[in-house]
């Protein structure tokens, strides 16, 4: 009878246990709030002043959009005071050969030449024209220089290049010249005219590309490059205030990459086991890159900024160290965004969170089967709409701006007339089935999934399956601390706490859709817990042998009784809800 009434053999005692819960929060904490400060410094080291290149768009584009006579360009050559030209301008062409493509017998007497679209292959390398100035001969391509991505095809460095004289008179012979003795040719596919600007007023260096591609079908396709991009780094005070954030940034860098080394000597292969952790390697990877095209894009600028400043009678070609800051903004916008996603690791503690976490991980396999079908019909509709309109509606012209397009039909975004007038028969029937189909049926099945997975996963948490503590708690009781320190709030009693919490669940539960009943058991439940905890887990008592007193026993009995009604009832009840379901 005496080993029968021990009421605690061993095991870890439960204040040691919330002891432990109270460490892992507030290692957890800061952790959190330390990450936050990682994440505000990487965002102010990018977040400088960009906004030059929208302003330059209004003034160039404008005209070089309403003008596409490439011989008449005074519009676009307008004197703007606050950007200063670096260098002249250059002009340059690229050309195919004659006979890149073959005409059919039929048409043979009618035109014997062919010019293919621009490929690296079909493109002209040969002389032409009066052949005694640099814009009648070739010039061949930089090794390493960016190639440029067009409407038509992906085009490279070289070419008939030449460049513009700073006189105003002097630029409009030179082209009246270039028209009489036809620079452009049949075979012409694509000119560029690129030139740098520089700002002193916001220390921008803005390089801009206005491009006008040629392609085999006829007609002219204008389009344009702005870079606005920072060359001279360290000039201003508050220049030299992001120098100390990206040190600031490379020190947190190297002390994550530390603790990251140190987690896998510790759990090796189990290391790779959480997401978390992949995400933590991923965006140690995107640091170090953005970090490598930073010191890279740097050592270009020192290298190559004063030699282009120098050359004022030539064209400075600024292109290359633009290009290199774009790759830099885009590695460096990934790993933001990335940052940006990490944050859920530290929130994944608050109940919100975890539902939808939850949610997310039990319906993945519907999703996926789901998605299965849903893009087999989607490209269907795709291929249809291509075959159907893509002759005839530019949204169609390609698979790839077929997929586009129907995304856009699905978010509301639609050109039906067009789709109409391609086909007025195939065009509404297209439109109504793929609405009808996509729209009311598969993604309202999508809903579905998610919806069923999220009830399931609250009918859980309402049984008391939820994660052990919630960081947005511990933010909270550390407020609430640090008001009662600084003597703005009345310390809270035992009793008061115990009676909060005691409201709090009852709130609880009559919004979970519990009766009164229920509530006045479970508290008084609750109640002989709480009595029989305090005399059998009692730290202050040495010895684990505690006799148990007739009434004792009874109220014991009495306890099981009611947690055996209970487990009953909720049985039940889960079981009711999953007939529901």
């Amino acid at each position: 009878m005496a080993e029968a009434s021990r009421w605690h053999l061993g095991g870890t005692p439960k204040h040691k246990l919330h002891y432990r819960k109270e460490v892992e929060m507030r290692t957890t904490l800061q952790e959190f709030l330390l990450y936050l400060i990682f994440l505000i410094n990487l965002c102010i080291c990018k977040y400088t002043d960009f906004m030059e290149g929208p302003l330059l768009e209004g003034l160039y584009w404008d005209s070089w959009y309403n003008n596409k006579n490439l011989y008449d360009l005074k519009n676009s050559s307008r004197i703007y005071y606050e950007n200063i030209l670096l260098g002249v301008p250059r002009v340059r062409q690229l050309k195919v050969r004659n006979n890149t493509c073959k005409v059919h017998s039929s048409f043979q007497s009618l035109m014997n030449e062919c010019y293919d679209k621009y490929t690296s292959e079909n493109e002209d390398l040969s002389d032409f024209g009066l052949k005694y100035d640099t814009e009648w001969k070739y010039s061949a391509p930089i090794i390493n220089s960016p190639w440029h991505w067009g409407f038509t095809g992906v085009y490279r460095n070289g070419g008939y290049i030449f460049t513009l004289p700073k006189s105003k008179s002097e630029t409009l012979n030179k082209f009246i010249n270039l028209r009489m003795n036809s620079w452009i040719t049949r075979s012409t596919r694509v000119i560029f005219i690129d030139f740098s600007l520089y700002n002193a007023n916001v220390n921008l260096f803005c390089i801009i590309r206005l491009v006008a591609e040629f392609p085999a079908t006829g007609g002219i396709l204008t389009s344009w490059q702005f870079y606005s991009v920072k060359l001279l780094r360290y000039v201003s005070y508050y220049d030299y205030f992001i120098a100390s954030c990206e040190i600031t940034f490379c020190i947190f860098l190297i002390v994550f990459t530390t603790q990251e080394v140190l987690k896998i000597k510790e759990f090796k292969s189990a290391y790779f086991k959480s997401s978390w952790n992949w995400l933590e390697l991923l965006l140690l990877v995107l640091c170090f890159v953005a970090v490598f095209f930073n010191s890279y894009c740097n050592i270009q600028t020192f290298l190559l900024l004063g030699q282009l400043l120098k050359s004022t009678e030539k064209y400075s070609d600024f292109y290359f160290l633009a290009h290199w800051h774009i790759y830099y903004n885009n590695i460096i916008a990934i790993t933001i965004f990335f940052a940006w996603i990490k944050i859920f690791k530290f929130i994944s503690f608050n109940k919100t969170m975890s539902q939808l976490s939850s949610t997310l991980s039990r319906c993945i396999k519907d999703i996926v089967g789901f998605a299965i079908m849903f893009f087999i019909i989607f490209f269907a509709y795709a291929q249809l709409g291509f075959l159907v309109f893509g002759s005839q509606v530019d949204d169609f012209s390609t698979f790839q701006n077929s997929i586009f397009t129907q995304f856009r039909i699905v978010l509301g975004d639609f050109n039906f007339a067009g789709i109409q007038q391609a086909s007025r028969i195939l065009g509404p029937i297209y439109f109504i089935t793929f609405i009808f189909f996509v729209f009311f049926v598969l993604l309202n099945m999508f809903l579905a999934i998610i919806n069923d997975t999220y009830s399931e996963v609250k009918a859980d948490y309402s049984i008391g399956r939820r994660p052990d503590f919630e960081l947005g708690k511990m933010i909270k009781k550390s407020y609430h601390n640090a008001l009662e320190k600084l003597k703005l709030k009345k310390p809270e009693t035992d009793e008061d706490k115990k009676s909060r919490k005691s409201r709090d669940l009852a709130e609880q539960a009559r919004r979970e859709g519990f009766d009164e009943k229920e509530i006045q058991s479970a508290e008084q439940m609750k109640k002989w817990k709480e009595r029989l905890e305090k005399k059998y887990y009692s730290t202050e008592i040495q010895d684990d042998y505690q006799p148990v007193t007739q009434q004792e026993f009874r109220d014991l009995f009495l306890y099981a009784v009611e947690l055996e009604k209970e487990l009953h009832y909720v049985s039940l009840k889960l079981n009711r809800e999953l007939c529901d379901h």
